[in-house]
């Protein structure tokens, strides 16, 4: 299996650095390919702008989908950009890596996404009609592709429990999995979070990579989460809104897993 890492720490002295390496290792010694992608050690340019797309008409003002369909469909996109989309492409299995911060992922990380996910690339392909609104949400170009997180996050499992104060940690991951995953077509597995990170003793990392490396064993066999595909009868097309029967009394992130 071919597969990407997509990390996002600073410090690679830090529990992500040693769960990195951790992941990196376990894939390979059980005969996986893997490549990662260190967004900060490789000083990944955050910000979507024309510079991104060096063939655009500077006397017009930038338009960051438009131009960057435009430098996608005519190979001018920044070289950067074409290489991680080319790692995409390559990997059966994505891993994207990073600490909650703010109950988000770091900017570097979101500003990959917004770069990477061109126009035409992750987005606007398909047929848009009145019974087929482009290939997304369980279709796209990344269709066939497994992709997962892995999160640590200083708070406790409590705080993002069914009632912690933070919220259920599938609500406070929904914008990224179902959006940014499933959305250009990634089979999405449950989460691996790693919680109460400032308490990481040896003891605790031993259990906590144990727990990792039975993760990473099953890539390949694990369920993905079951998100209700945009085009596959669930929803109303154009109006995208669940129809009459379907989840019935649900409202929510919660209305859109079968």
């Amino acid at each position: 299996m071919n597969v990407l890492i997509v990390y996002a720490h600073p410090q690679p002295r830090s529990l992500n650095g040693a769960l990195r390496d951790f992941t990196v290792q376990h894939l390979q010694a059980a005969g996986h390919h893997v490549q990662v992608s260190d967004l900060y050690a490789m000083q990944w340019k955050t910000t979507i702008d024309e510079h991104d797309a060096p063939q655009r008409d500077p006397s017009e003002p930038f338009h960051a989908s438009l131009d960057s369909m435009k430098a996608y469909q005519s190979g001018t996109q920044s070289p950067d950009i074409a290489r991680e989309q080319e790692k995409l492409r390559w990997a059966d299995t994505v891993i994207f890596q990073f600490p909650l911060w703010w109950f988000s992922m770091p900017a570097i990380l979101k500003g990959w996404v917004d770069r990477v996910y061109a126009y035409g690339f992750a987005y606007g392909v398909g047929e848009h009609s009145d019974t087929h609104w482009g290939d997304r949400y369980g279709e796209g170009s990344l269709s066939g592709k497994r992709a997962m997180l892995v999160v640590t996050t200083g708070g406790w499992e409590s705080h993002y429990s069914a009632r912690g104060i933070n919220g259920p940690i599938d609500d406070v991951l929904f914008p990224i999995q179902h959006g940014m995953l499933f959305y250009p077509g990634f089979d999405v597995l449950p989460p691996f979070v790693a919680y109460r990170t400032s308490r990481v003793d040896g003891a605790t990392f031993e259990t906590m990579t144990r727990a990792l490396g039975a993760r990473l064993d099953s890539l390949a066999t694990t369920a993905p989460i079951p998100y209700r595909r945009q085009n596959h009868g669930d929803y109303d097309i154009p109006a995208l809104t669940l129809k009459n029967g379907i989840a019935d009394g649900k409202t929510g992130f919660a209305a859109h897993i079968a």
